[in-house]
């Protein structure tokens, strides 16, 4: 009986120690922050990821997620400052920064966090949108529109211990009813941009033609002006050189033989010519030689002076003839 009832002891014992023991032990895992609370009041936090104690019965461990967490927003309709509607769909990127804030403020349940965050990105989104025009807000989205709706975000949930990262607008869309009202105008800006873009570049494009006309008609001028001096300086140059020809009589000659040359080809450029020349021109002196033109002078005397003497020949003999008749 005695050794039932040591038995039983012993049981009791081993499974109050196991009871007490696995009251005393618990796990903090990676990322997550583990609140440490006695009688409902959070005494210390543990974040070092492994095993750690705590006091059984008394105290007792809530964990919290310290990574980062996506909240994605239902869409919203929003009116811009030129009372345009707008669809807004965002997506927040949050996470707990003071797990004893969160604790107290939301009694660290993720649902009622989620739901502050839907508020405060809401309001962010409609006041940074109805401060700006609809073209502002398209000009606008991206980096400057997600950080202003973030840090407005941020303003309205500083006292709950969480923090968002990024309140990101994936969608930001008109209404079917004036979305082709929109892109028209967007069109029609776009096209006068362009149309300014083109008239500013014909206009440069003129002045540089302009520019360009200008310095080719003040070369061209330039040119012409160098030309005819060089023209002036050569003619007055030739009038020199002309001149002292003239006035040298072995010059003359020669220069005056020069000029026939230059005249005959001239004269004998096109096929089938006839040059009647004087036997007494220049030209017949470069063709026959001056000797032969003094020869053929020369039996043209001799011709006449035949044709001279032949008559009086003629009258001695008759003379002749006639005296001896009266004989």
């Amino acid at each position: 009986m005695k050794k039932v009832i040591k038995r039983t002891a012993l049981i009791v014992i081993f499974v109050a120690a196991a009871i007490i023991l696995f009251n005393s032990l618990y796990t903090v895992k990676y990322n997550n922050y583990a609140l440490v609370k006695r009688f409902g009041k959070v005494t210390r936090i543990d974040d070092n990821p492994g095993l750690h104690v705590k006091t059984p019965f008394i105290e007792n461990v809530q964990l919290v997620y310290s990574g980062t967490r996506v909240y994605d927003i239902p869409t919203s309709d929003v009116i811009t400052k030129d009372k345009k509607s707008m669809i807004a769909d965002d997506y927040v990127l949050w996470k707990v920064t003071d797990p004893v804030k969160y604790y107290k403020t939301l009694g660290a349940v993720d649902a009622r966090a989620e739901e502050r965050i839907d508020a405060a990105v809401y309001n962010a989104t409609k006041n940074t949108i109805s401060s700006m025009t609809q073209d502002e807000v398209i000009a606008a989205r991206g980096a400057q529109l997600t950080d202003t709706i973030t840090n407005e975000a941020n303003s309205d949930i500083a006292d709950y211990g969480i923090v968002i990262l990024t309140a990101e607008i994936k969608a930001l869309d008109l209404p079917d009813d004036n979305k082709n009202a929109v892109y028209e105008r967007m069109i029609s800006e776009r096209q006068n941009i362009a149309a300014s873009y083109t008239a500013k570049g014909e206009s440069e494009a003129q002045m540089i033609k302009n520019e360009t006309n200008k310095e080719v008609t003040i070369t061209i001028a330039n040119a012409e002006k160098d030309a005819e001096r060089i023209i002036a300086e050569g003619e007055a140059e030739y009038m020199r050189i002309l001149s002292e020809a003239y006035n040298d009589p072995a010059k003359a000659e020669f220069y005056n033989y020069l000029r026939g040359l230059d005249a005959l080809k001239a004269s004998l450029k096109s096929t089938g010519n006839v040059l009647m020349l004087d036997k007494d021109s220049e030209l017949v002196k470069i063709l026959y030689g001056t000797d032969e033109v003094l020869s053929v002078q020369n039996q043209d005397q001799l011709d006449e002076e035949k044709t001279t003497q032949a008559p009086t020949t003629e009258s001695t003999t008759e003379a002749s003839t006639e005296a001896t008749t009266q004989q």
